[in-house]
């Protein structure tokens, strides 16, 4: 009489750590290194500043600065998506949160500081510069629409919101996207110099066009 041989035992689920060692993107240390990261041209600024690194006029190189940060960080953001798909990672939408928020913290370390530097905390002279310069207006308003999403970053929120909801609200980063660029590039007309609007804007077409494709197709 023959006896059939034993199944083979299940192969042991791979550990976290194991995981982290066939892909990085979810190794333990790459959210605080992240974080690290995002941090890093503020400290530039904060170093430039305390070792007269910054010019001439160090107040508006630390305002324009940290708006070219913001607009840097939100690409980033929105560039999460399309490299998760094109390099077949899916891990990198962990990082995605992350960016956004500290996109948020650019702008409003941007506000404060046009705020602070350049009208020195004086309100009705900052409302008025805000309703008679466009470019003003524009930044203003893509903070005002960046402040919810910041608000609903959080578990919490989206639990409280529902998912689809919270979907919806959080589409209007590509609005924030547009109007954060309108604002860049106003800013730049008054001195003639839009090359480097020009490449954010390229930049920022793909972003969204390639949104716009996927839809479609």
């Amino acid at each position: 009489m023959t006896t059939s041989a034993p199944a083979p035992a299940p192969a042991p689920a791979p550990t976290r750590a194991a995981r982290a060692a066939r892909h990085p993107l979810l190794h333990p240390v790459a959210k605080p290194l992240l974080f690290v990261l995002c941090l890093l041209p503020l400290a530039w600024y904060a170093y430039g500043v305390i070792t007269y690194q910054l010019g001439a006029n160090p107040a508006e190189a630390v305002i324009r600065g940290l708006g070219d940060w913001t607009l840097r960080l939100l690409w980033v953001t929105l560039a999460v998506t399309p490299l998760r798909q094109w390099t077949g990672q899916p891990a990198l939408a962990r990082f995605r949160r992350m960016l956004g928020v500290f996109t948020f913290f650019y702008a409003t370390l941007h506000l404060v500081a046009y705020s602070f530097l350049d009208m020195g905390l004086d309100l009705p002279e900052i409302l008025k510069d805000i309703a008679k310069r466009p470019f003003i207006l524009m930044g203003f308003a893509a903070w005002l629409m960046l402040l919810p999403l910041a608000a609903t970053s959080f578990n919490r929120a989206i639990k409280a919101l529902g998912a689809k909801r919270w979907q919806w609200l959080h589409k209007l980063v590509y609005l924030i996207a547009i109007v954060g660029l309108m604002h860049f590039i106003w800013m730049r007309a008054g001195k003639n110099n839009f090359a480097e609007p020009a490449v954010y804007g390229g930049i920022l077409a793909v972003l969204l066009g390639w949104r716009v494709w996927k839809r479609m197709a």
